[in-house]
This record gives structure tokens, sequence and C-alpha cells, in this order.
């Protein structure tokens, strides 16, 4: 969430936002709603005032009876009138509050303009792209051929995009996950466990809500399950106010993550690249309100897992997102895409964003500058790596000709010093 007074001074950076992001949002309604919104709670206030200061004169000794029954035929009238002003109020606030949350964060000057997908730029490339002297298999005949995963019986049991991991899937899953956690914790993060099921206001605090309402599974009770472990790290902060001194706040936070993909039935509907149910370590990271602070940490966490792969020994490269393919909140977007050599092209692996406060000023999530002024802090996340999508790009690059799998060395010792997966 932008504050009120920074949009109506910059009427056309949020028009200019919005076109870049490929959002539909009038700009020019919510300055009409907001005038009204002023309009009326200035309207409500002079008549608390008058109500205030009326009751202040029954109470005086020196009123006459008469004036006091004048008083108190004007205060009945004056009360009326504010049950309706409130509710008028009310109604306004409503459609402002729902205005306000739909509007687009600034892009960053280097985010370059374009169409979602088509658009991004490679800013980096690393990594040898493996040259097989045989026909390499899809991830999907490896896994199956080696007893790794079986997708008839998870779509037997959980329906469209269902899997079952078995045998040197799980294993390799969980050695990923060690790897992992050893290379981010050296990066002086703190480790959390952070719950799947949130509330709707935490959804709506980080921004995913109410745009990406269709790709959440929601609860009975009006809760929902997230997709990605950023959303309950920032919630864990929400209505704080945090030291100084205990900034950056830095989480690896671990959790199950679902998603619909309702946009997405015609894609990857085979495998293990989307799927509705699936493991994520995230990188959070919260800071001063300092625009040099977030593009510092930015590149960092980008880095971090650019680091990570490269130890996995996969070929990748980053790209940076255009406008149109950024969220609502989002300031600026670095991509990592892997090779998968099964369809001879890259495939995201994970993201890294900034936001400024937008997400903490929704969330009320704020410290004291050394004056003793209040701020929001600033926020960023990062995958830092997803299961059991990382498995695709694994078994891929790694598959022999005599259909074993290489396992990479960082995650040998994690399997009791296998080299390789084989039948």
């Amino acid at each position: 969430m932008l504050d009120i007074k920074f949009i109506r001074e910059n009427k056309d950076l949020v028009k200019h936002a919005a076109e870049v992001k490929r959002l539909e949002f009038d700009v020019e309604k919510l300055i009409e709603v907001d005038d009204k919104r002023k309009e009326l709670q200035q309207k409500f206030d002079e008549k608390r005032a008058f109500q205030n200061s009326q009751g202040a004169l029954l109470t005086k000794k020196e009123t006459a009876e008469d004036e006091k029954k004048k008083i108190l035929a004007d205060l009945a009238k004056v009360k009326e009138e504010m049950k309706e002003a409130e509710a008028e109020l009310k109604k306004v606030i409503s459609e402002w509050q729902k205005l306000m949350i739909s509007v687009p964060n600034i892009p960053d000057i280097s985010v370059p303009e374009g169409e979602p997908g088509a658009d991004n730029k490679e800013v980096k490339k690393w990594g040898t792209i493996p040259q097989f002297d045989f026909t390499p298999k899809s991830h999907i005949e490896i896994m199956e051929n080696l007893n790794m995963v079986d997708l008839e019986r998870g779509t037997k049991v959980a329906g469209f995009r269902g899997y079952f991991l078995k045998n040197d899937g799980v294993l390799l899953s969980f050695a990923v996950w060690q790897a992992a956690f050893d290379h981010f914790l050296a990066k002086e993060f703190t480790p959390i466990i952070v719950p799947s099921l949130v509330k709707r206001e935490i959804l709506l605090g980080t921004g995913y809500l109410p745009q990406g309402e269709e790709d959440l599974y929601k609860t009975p009770d009006s809760e929902y399950l997230a997709g990605t472990a950023e959303v309950a790290t920032m919630g864990m902060h929400s209505d704080e106010v945090l030291d100084k001194k205990d900034l950056p706040k830095k989480y690896l936070a671990f959790s199950p993550c679902f998603r619909r993909e309702a946009g997405a039935h015609g894609k990857d509907v085979k495998g293990l690249i989307r799927v509705h149910e699936f493991f994520k370590v995230e990188q959070v990271i919260l800071c001063e309100a300092s625009h040099e602070e977030s593009v510092k940490y930015h590149e960092e966490l980008n880095r971090n897992t650019e680091e990570f792969i490269e130890k996995l020994g996969i070929p990748y490269h980053t790209v940076i997102n255009c406008g149109g393919d950024l969220g609502l909140g989002q300031v600026k977007k670095y991509d990592i895409e892997l090779w998968v050599p099964g369809e001879n092209t890259y495939r995201e692996i994970g993201s890294t964003s900034y936001f400024h406060d937008f997400q903490s000023r929704r969330l009320n999530i704020r410290y004291k500058d050394d004056n003793g002024k209040l701020k929001f802090v600033h926020s960023l996340n990062s995958t830092a790596i997803p299961t059991p999508r990382i498995l695709v790009s694994l078994v891929e690059n790694y598959q022999q000709a005599d259909d074993s799998v290489k396992i990479p060395k960082v995650l040998q010792k994690y399997m009791d010093g296998k080299e390789k997966i084989s039948k």
C-alpha cells in the first residue's frame, strides 16, 4: 500500500506504474473517493465537536432551563444527523480501502517495460549446458524408471497434479533441504518453520489479495493455505514496532505451500514442474526504510540462491522481470531459471523481490529511527529452494547413458556417501 499523500502528489507516476504492470487501476477515481472521504469526515467531526460543546453547556449551573431544553432538542437532531453521516462515511471508507489496496507499487527505473513472459531480460548466465551422447530423457521417465516418483497413484489420491515421491526421490529432497539450510544459515539467517494456514488480512497485507484469490485454497472458516512461507513470516511482525538495532531481521522460513495454479490448466500438466502442493525454503528480510538498503539486500538475496545452484552444478541464467511480470507490490524482481535438458530451455526455480514499505504499511510493521520517528520497514523476499521442482533440473542434467543419475557432490554426504542413483 502506498501513502495517500504520495499518491495524490504523484498521480502520473501511479498511472504509469499501472500501465507498466499491465494492471487496471483508476487513480482519478481514488482521488475522487478520497476527496469525498475527507469531506464527510470533516462534516462528521464538526457535528461531534458541536455535540461535545453543547453537552458541556448542559453541565454548567449557569445554563438556564429554557436554554437546556433547546440544547437537548439540538442534540437529538444532531444525533440523528450523525447516524446518517456515519453510515455514509463508513460506505465511502469501505470503497476507499478497496481502491487503496489495489494501488500498484512504483517499479524501479531499471525495470524494463514489456509483456509478461516475453520481455524479461537476461542479466547473467552460468554453467555449461550438458551435451549428451544419447537422447536425454524427461524427469518423468527418469524418475519413474528409477522408482523415485509415482504420478499415477498421486493423481488417484490427490487428483490433478498429485504425486508420490518415493525412495531416492524422497532422500534426494531431504538432501537438498539439508544442503540448503547449511548454505543459507551460513549467511546469518534465523531459521523458522511457519504456518501454511493464514488469515485473510495477512494475505492482504503481503499483497497476494485481492488479485491472487483464484490461485489460493480457502478453508470453510475463511482462512487460506499460503503459496509461500513469505506470507506467514511477514505476518509474524504485523502491528509491531521493532528496535532499529535489531534490523535487518533475516529469516530462513520453511513451510509446505499450496497453489491451485488456476490460470495454468494447460501448462505442465505432467510431472513435477507445476504441482498443487510442494515445499519451499524462503529468504525474508526486514530492513531500514532506505532504497539503498533494499537494493543492497535484493542483490545479496539473489546471489545467495545463485551460489546454492552453483554448488548443485546446474546451469542457470538470471533475468530481470519486465513490468508486465511484476506483481502489485514488487518494485523489482529477478528470476533464476535452471536449464531443463528435456525441454531444451530454462525454467524458473525462484524469484527475488523487494517492496520498499508496500507490505509493511499494510501490515503496520514499523521501527523508530535515531530521532525517535516511526517509520515503516522495507521488506524483501527470495526463494531459497523449492521441492520437488528442483528435482526436475537436477535429475535431467545429471542423467547418464545407463539410465542412472549422478548425485551432485554437495548432496552426497546427506545420502550416506552415495554417488549415483540406479536400479
